[in-house]
């Protein structure tokens, strides 16, 4: 069992940037591939990253490819959401996510745990 705790969200102008953070309680954290999804009003949730258990591949959708990054920190329990060059259509709520897994997966399904997600809202 695994607890997500997502952080770093708020209000930003077009062309900023976020981090977010998503601490997760126990100690296998190591044990799970992660992945960040998000869910704009009105659509279904989608894949945003997703990272393997060591931090060793990475996987991201193609409309963040180059503008997201993320990174995991085993030592703290923490994978993190670095988001560049905001876009208004970048607006969602953002969930990480945890699988039993050693790679991340595009499909919501895959996925064991949930956190209660952060609001990334990006003006124009």
């Amino acid at each position: 069992q695994v607890q997500l705790v997502e952080s770093g969200g708020g209000l930003v102008q077009a062309g900023g940037s976020l981090r977010l953070s998503c601490a997760a309680s126990g100690r296998t954290f190591s044990s799970y591939a992660m992945g960040w999804f998000r869910q704009a009003p009105g659509k279904e949730r989608e894949f945003v990253t997703g990272i393997s258990r060591n931090g060793g591949s990475t996987y991201y959708a193609e409309s963040v490819k180059g503008r997201f990054t993320i990174s995991r920190d085993n030592a703290k329990n923490t994978v993190y959401l670095q988001m560049n060059s905001l876009q208004p259509e970048d607006t969602a709520v953002y969930y990480c996510a945890a699988r039993t897994s050693w790679v991340s997966s595009p499909e919501t399904s895959a996925y064991n745990y949930w956190g209660q997600g952060t609001q990334v809202t990006v003006s124009s």
